[in-house]
């Protein structure tokens, strides 16, 4: 071995990596003529710098040559594949010597580095889209160069390349696994680079090839790497390989297998060797080409691996069309779904940026059925853009739809047209509005969404009917606009039938199932012929009519309401109601006589027939019950001065006679009148109930409910109070079952009520009992207890008088030999109220309560007589005392026999008087003398009168005390006192027995 300086040695450890030059390379290598420890030293360098590595690189192949040699001397590759003598000598010449078998393995290290470098200079020439971007917005400032000439010159050629940073170092580059290497050249997307590899380093990538292509961020585009996506080879049935470029076509002696098999028996392995088995077991089932469905399998995995992590449908269908142009069938199906697909996320408008696409995977798109497929293409379209939209979208993937039907040998030749209509069925109105307007018949048969006249009529038919809409009629119209006009005349009655049983039908089944769709309307129209869908789109026309005039008084109905009412006079009547009443809501713009009359006019038109002879929405009612709807409508909003010019125009619409206008105005006062919280007329719904009067003529009916309104307002005025605390209202007013119970009730409200007697009486005459006697002495008798128990004995007095009169004014009106029943009722009444004021103890006018207790026995029946007379009796004998001690008193001074003489006479008198009145109830065949002398006759005067107020139809009230017994015969006082309810008493009294009583009262008079 040749002799080298030491200082070579010494000199070329300490240079560093980054200062190696090619002069310092030629300056201490070359001289050097140790073989082996050149070769080291150039193995052991590895440098950034291209051209000084690849300088290291040939210097040290070039010193390996001779002990190349020296092997190649003692290899014979002929006996190779027969024998091993020839590897085992190359391994005995590696045993003896071990210069030789370094150099091998240092050859084959320097070989393989080569080979890297040479593919790194070449995949560097490769710039990266990014880089170029980034270097050219660099160079942005140099655009505006005055002295540029248009073209890029040189300079900023390699000012572009001085820019260019590779991703990764040459000496990684040379000492990094390639498989890593390739992987993280990938990611980076330095894509030009995985050709090259592919291609000069074939046989070390292929097993990984997948596992490259999955580093590859999902968002590229597949055409920027397509040179490196599987194919598939026709003629093996297989993936198509990559064809593999070499640097070095033969291998090296050192690459030899016997040679690489001989160094390892040296223990000189191979670290390339070691490095693929580290990721054989990641690969194994790559080693070999794909199948086609294998390559299938990973196209449709990549596309779902696409679409899940970045949405981007785009660039999965571009890597299935590749795919597809690769030769791998079956992956036109998913084409075309990803190609539908692709419109729905970039082709459908949408109203502002979103992540849609984001949202939608392969697995979503094949969970959706055609409906909700065709609503996706559509969601955000406007009715200007709808036709475009269902041409460029819709139509197409129905299209599809079909053909697939057809392929699978179930051809369904409907089917797009079954999609749109169900579509259009379901549409909001106006974007269904936008496709009848694209179908019109008028339009060319290839510009039309719908072409079939009498389908378009069906679903025009079926969809309007199905809304629920209230308010755009407007639309309603313009899609009936859009609907074919067929001028045919029905053969017979039979076409018309049908329409209107269809209409029928449609209204019952609307009915029973209010939520139907239009979808389920759409059955009854199919059978229909041309004919009967002519007869029910001019029933459509009708319903829409109404409907805008409804609308326009803001009473709208839905299409289907219809239909349900057309053969239901209730709901049509509910609905005029309604209409009248409301008038629109908008009573306070209806003030004028015109309003009302254009109202009016609108429902007599809703209640015709037009030309065709079909029913308007009120057609079941006659002209007579929409006026009379009409004018309670009017009423109910409190125009009356509008009602009463209405109804004294001349030549008003509104012709109905006296009786019913008074009918009509009389409903509608009780109306406010019951839906009145205040009794007072002067406002409120009760001054509505008043005026509203005023509009019919004053007729008798008219006046007596005027004069009920005010009895009301008088009775609420007084306070009075319900059971249950609060103040009567006039709803319980009008629902009493004895309104004379309302004057009771007055009375014992009011302290100071019964002093007013003609007030009270006008009162009763206003409740509705003017001319009426008997309700006329009930209040008078009412009124007589209530100044009784105020122990106002002097207007109790008077008001018994004039109920005594009106008593016998009542029994003198009636005709000889006809007895009025209702007598016995007044006259019980009458001799109760008497009776009892007259034998009140607290009453000291004796005269007037004999007057009083007489007429009680005028007017008792002949059960109660010796109850009153008793009484009678009684006050009989005190004014015997009376007048005896005013004689004495007159007669003072007098003889004493003159005296006893007068008082003789006038005992005689007395007796004798006792005597006639013994006489005439003899003619009544009543035992007189027991009960006459009974000391306990006023008892039994108590007790009948109580039998008796126990029947009075009014509240008699109550007092503090009631004396029951007076002074009997020996002057001693003894009694009991009784409380008087304020029960009711019947009209079942007896019949009055007056007879040969009025001669009674005059025998008083004789003293």
């Amino acid at each position: 071995m040749p002799f080298t300086s030491p200082s070579a040695y010494s000199t070329w450890s300490a240079i560093p990596d980054a200062e190696l030059t090619l002069d310092s390379i030629n300056r201490l290598l070359i001289p050097i003529q140790d073989d082996l420890w050149v070769v080291a030293a150039c193995a052991d360098r590895i440098l950034d710098d291209t051209d000084v590595q690849h300088a290291l690189l040939d210097l040290g192949l070039t010193r390996t040559l001779h002990a190349i040699e020296r092997c190649k001397a003692t290899y014979n590759p002929a006996f190779a594949s027969e024998t091993s003598n020839e590897n085992g000598s190359l391994i005995s010449h590696f045993q003896s010597s071990g210069s030789d078998a370094h150099m091998c393995f240092l050859r084959a290290v320097l070989l393989e580095r080569l080979d890297r470098l040479n593919t790194y200079v070449e995949i560097c020439k490769e710039v990266p889209e990014v880089q170029q971007t980034e270097t050219e917005e660099g160079l942005e400032d140099w655009e505006d160069d005055p002295w540029a000439d248009g073209t890029e010159d040189s300079t900023i050629q390699q000012t572009k390349m001085s820019n260019f940073r590779p991703p990764i170092a040459l000496s990684t580059f040379l000492t990094t696994d390639l498989v890593s290497l390739t992987c993280h050249l990938s990611t980076v997307q330095w894509l030009g680079a995985l050709h090259i590899l592919f291609k000069r380093h074939t046989g070390e990538l292929l097993p990984y090839r997948f596992k490259i292509i999955a580093n590859i961020p999902e968002h590229i585009n597949p055409l920027e790497y397509r040179d490196i996506l599987p194919a598939f080879n026709h003629k093996t049935g297989l993936e198509q390989i990559i064809t593999s470029e070499p640097w070095r076509t033969k291998p090296d002696f050192v690459e030899l297998e016997e040679v690489r098999a001989a160094l390892e028996s040296c223990h000189f392995p191979f670290y390339q060797k070691r490095e693929v088995e580290s990721c054989e077991a990641n690969a194994k089932d790559c080693l070999s080409p794909l199948s086609h469905e294998d390559l299938m399998s990973w196209y449709k995995s990549r596309v779902n691996h696409i679409l899940s992590s970045t949405g981007m449908i785009d660039v999965a269908l571009t890597l299935v069309q590749h795919g597809a142009s690769q030769g791998i069938s079956g992956l036109d199906e998913l084409g075309e779904e990803l190609s539908l697909l692709s419109r729905l996320v970039y082709d459908t408008p949408h109203e502002e940026a979103s992540h849609f696409a984001d949202d939608w995977t392969l697995d979503a798109w094949h969970s959706m059925d055609p409906p909700s497929v065709v609503r996706a293409y559509l969601t955000h379209s406007t009715p200007n853009t709808l036709p475009q939209d269902v041409t460029r979208l819709v139509m197409p993937y129905l299209f599809v739809l079909e053909s697939r039907a057809e392929r699978a040998g179930t051809p369904d030749p409907s089917l797009p047209s079954r999609m749109l209509y169900n579509y259009v069925l379901s549409a909001p109105l106006e974007m269904a509005a936008a496709i009848f307007e694209a179908s019109k018949p008028t339009l060319p048969a290839a510009q039309r969404l719908i072409r079939d006249d009498e389908d378009i009529a069906r679903l025009a038919l079926a969809l309007i009917y199905g809304s629920d809409n209230l308010t755009e009629w407007s639309v309603m119209s313009r899609i009936f606009e859009c609907l074919p006009a067929w001028n045919i005349e029905a053969e017979d009655d039979n076409d018309e039938d049908a329409a209107d049983t269809t209409v029928a039908s449609l209204g019952a089944f609307s009915t029973i199932r209010p939520q139907c769709t239009a979808s389920d309307l759409l059955v009854f129209f199919k059978p229909l012929p041309l004919t009967s869908l002519s007869r029910a789109l001019d029933i459509l026309d009708v319903h829409l009519e109404s409907g805008e005039i409804l609308a326009r008084w803001s009473v709208p109905a839905p299409p289907r309401w219809f239909l349900q009412s057309s053969s239901d006079i209730h709901e049509q009547r509910a609905w005029a109601n309604r209409m009248a009443r409301r008038a629109g809501g908008q009573h306070d713009q209806l003030n004028t006589l015109d309003d009302w009359e254009w109202l009016l006019e609108d429902m007599l038109k809703l209640a015709g027939r037009g030309d065709t002879g079909i029913a308007g929405a009120f057609g079941l009612l006659s002209k007579e019950d929409v006026m009379r709807i009409f004018l309670g409508g009017l009423l109910s909003t409190g125009n009356f001065m509008v009602a009463k010019s209405i109804l004294s125009v001349p030549h008003t619409k509104l012709r109905l006679n006296a009786a019913v206008v008074e009918e009509i105005c009389l409903s509608s006062s009780r109306e406010f009148y019951d839906n009145a919280s205040s009794g007072n007329y002067n406002f409120g719904e009760m001054k509505l109930a008043y005026d509203c009067l005023d509009v019919p003529p004053q007729t008798r009916q008219v006046i007596k409910e005027k004069e009920f309104i005010e009895a009301t307002s008088r009775i609420c005025s007084f306070n009075v109070i319900t059971r249950s605390g609060t103040p009567i209202s006039p709803i319980e007013i009008r629902l009493a079952k004895d309104r004379l119970s309302l004057i009771s009730r007055v009375l014992s409200s009011n302290s100071d009520a019964y002093k007013h007697t003609e007030m009270i009486l006008d009162l009763c005459y206003k409740l509705g009992f003017r001319h009426d006697t008997v309700a006329e002495v009930k209040v008078l008798a009412m009124l007589a207890d209530t100044a009784l128990q105020a122990e106002d004995f002097d207007h109790a007095f008077d008001v018994s008088e004039r109920m005594v009169d009106k008593v016998s004014q009542f029994r003198e009106a009636c005709p000889v030999g006809f007895e009025d029943p209702r007598f016995e009722e007044i006259n019980e009444v009458c001799w109760v109220a008497c009776f009892q004021l007259g034998r009140q103890l607290e009453f000291n006018q004796l005269d007037k309560k004999l007057s009083l207790l007489g007429r009680a026995l005028e007017l008792c029946p002949a059960d109660k007589l010796h109850d009153i007379l008793t009484a009678w009796r009684r006050l009989e004998k005190e004014d015997v005392e009376q007048r005896e001690e005013r004689l004495s008193h007159r007669q003072k001074g007098t003889a004493n026999g003159s005296k006893n003489q007068k008082s003789k006479i006038s005992l005689a008198a007395s007796g004798g008087v006792a005597s006639s009145l013994r006489a005439r109830l003899h003619e009544f065949h009543m035992p007189s003398p027991p009960l006459l002398n009974t000391p306990d006759a006023a008892a039994l005067a108590s007790r009948t009168f109580k039998t008796v107020a126990a029947n009075l139809p009014f509240s008699m009230g109550s007092r503090g005390r009631s004396v029951a017994s007076e002074t009997d015969s020996k002057g001693s006082r003894s009694g009991s006192q009784s409380r008087f309810s304020a029960d009711d008493v019947s009209t079942q009294a007896t019949r009055v027995i007056s007879k040969g009583i009025g001669w009674l009262m005059g025998a008083d008079e004789e003293y």
